[in-house]
């Protein structure tokens, strides 16, 4: 089979040295090799050195974080090319003000200080690139680290793939992959990673567990990407494969697990390395920790210069301590996209839909301004300085989910008879209720069912939350359309 050649990332092998100011002159100091180094060889320290010394520097532990004397010495560098003098061959990620914790929603990171606001974004964590699994989107294919040897048979897998669809089947390649290169920094890290019994993605989820979405056309999708991947494993593990491919996913049970992590925990970003801008799907180290939120305090920002992702707080943003740090994962997604990809959903998603069957429509701009939810389709937002304390607790997602949802009409300023505007919102309540009346559980069945099976699995529980959710949404919109009738402004 034919196969593109590997295109290697540029790397500044040919940076030897660091120059460091000692008073009026400047000072040389070796960083050792060029050669690719591992988290467990370490690295070189930034030392003080005199005119008449020339010890050789002591090794850095890789997790090891900066002492304070250390940084007062990395603000004294001075760059011979400002492009390139922080690309060290190995560097050690970094995090301000943050520490990582077991949360209710499995490992996050929180802010470990208070953090007031500010008029710009501040860096909280910086990964650089080397610590990153990369692939680009677009043939020829080319990765960071460059870690696969030239005629190794994962490569003509990872080939084998369509460019436009099978993202997730190269990165779970790579990511098996460099849990077997020796020394390499993903070998500690999946440390870290959830075992399959704690990931909630429904590529590991029985038959009986997608039966408890209580969704079939979901649970159809779900058994294709099922399919696909057991398929993709099947063509490529067989029995006559060599055995350096063999060891890196022993079972399919092993490749559905490798693809839960890519898709549940990779982002898709648009990098700079040099002069190259590529798109790229990244496995980020640390930065996969940070939880979803649809309204998150930051966001994820590539600083080319050094080629660096940062994790940043949002401008503006005032975070007490204990909060937990999240990002957006997508935008405009119903929940079953977000069980799809991710296992989890959310009663209070603001992009969430209901497909109503009555022809009955209540008045849009009525319906915002009983609710104080401004700007447009797009772009809604619940204005809470013009609500009461009430009105705070209520409104949240699942209501301008509904006003994106319900059916509408706008007329201008010309508001409609009151009394055929009540009947509008009843007929849609009863929508809502005949919804609800199609689930073969209750809300309450739902809820009973997860607190007598703690030892349920985390796919089970899933797929149980997903219809909970569902049907959470539905009763807030029937809670909405009772207070609409009550609160009409005309």
């Amino acid at each position: 089979m034919s196969s593109s050649p590997i295109l290697p990332l540029p790397s500044p092998s040919f940076l030897s040295h660091r120059t460091l100011k000692n008073g009026n002159n400047a000072f040389l100091v070796p960083l050792g090799n060029n050669s690719s180094t591992s988290s467990r060889k370490g690295r070189r320290r930034v030392v003080t050195v005199s005119r008449a010394s020339t010890a050789p520097l002591p090794p850095f532990k890789f997790f090891e974080p900066h002492k304070a004397e250390e940084i007062s010495l990395l603000t004294e560098l001075e760059p011979a090319d400002p492009d390139f003098y922080k690309i060290g061959y190995v560097r050690s990620m970094r995090a301000y003000g943050v520490e990582f914790m077991e949360g209710p929603n499995g490992f996050g990171v929180y802010a470990s200080k208070d953090v007031e606001p500010l008029r710009r974004a501040r860096v909280i964590m910086e990964i650089p690139l080397e610590l990153m699994l990369t692939i680009s989107q677009k043939l020829p294919w080319m990765f960071f680290p460059d870690i696969i040897p030239v005629g190794h048979p994962i490569f003509d897998i990872i080939n084998s793939t369509k460019p436009e669809t099978d993202w997730d089947l190269r990165l779970a390649c790579l990511l098996l992959y460099s849990f077997d290169v020796e020394g390499n920094f993903w070998q500690l890290y999946g440390d870290f990673l959830p075992s399959p019994e704690e990931c909630t993605s429904l590529l590991l989820a029985h038959k009986d567990d997608l039966l408890e979405l209580q969704d079939t056309d979901l649970a159809s999708k779900m058994e294709e990407q099922q399919k696909r991947a057991i398929e993709f494993w099947e063509k490529h593990w067989h029995s006559a494969a060599p055995l350096k491919i063999k060891r890196l996913a022993c079972d399919a049970e092993r490749f559905l697990w490798a693809l839960s992590i890519v898709q549940s925990r990779a982002v898709n970003m648009q990098i700079r390395v040099g002069a190259l801008v590529q798109d790229a799907n990244m496995l980020v180290p640390y930065a996969d920790m940070l939880n979803h939120s649809f309204q998150p305090n930051c966001f994820l920002h590539w600083r080319f210069k050094d080629r660096m992702l940062e994790v940043m707080i949002n401008a503006g943003q005032r975070i007490k301590k204990g909060e937990e740090m999240t990002i957006n994962y997508m935008s405009g997604q119903k929940n079953n996209i977000y069980m799809e990809r991710y296992g989890f959903s959310s009663p209070t998603n603001p992009w969430d839909v209901i497909n109503f069957s009555s022809n009955a429509k209540i008045h849009l701009d009525s319906y915002l301004s009983v609710f104080n939810i401004s700007g447009l389709p797009e772009e809604f937002y619940h204005n809470s300085l013009l609500s009461s304390e009430e009105d705070n607790n209520f409104v949240d997602g699942a209501v301008i989910a509904a006003a994106r949802t319900l059916p509408t009409w706008s007329d201008g300023d010309v508001p409609p008879v009151p009394s055929t505007e009540r009947r509008s919102a009843r007929e849609l309540q009863e929508d809502c209720y005949r919804l609800l009346l199609e689930f073969p559980t209750t809300l309450e069945q739902d809820r009973q069912i997860l607190d007598s099976n703690p030892d349920a699995s985390r796919t089970c529980e899933a797929a149980i939350k997903y219809r909970l959710h569902r049907k959470l949404f539905l009763k807030k919109v029937i809670q909405a359309l009772e207070l609409y009738q009550e609160r009409i402004l005309f």
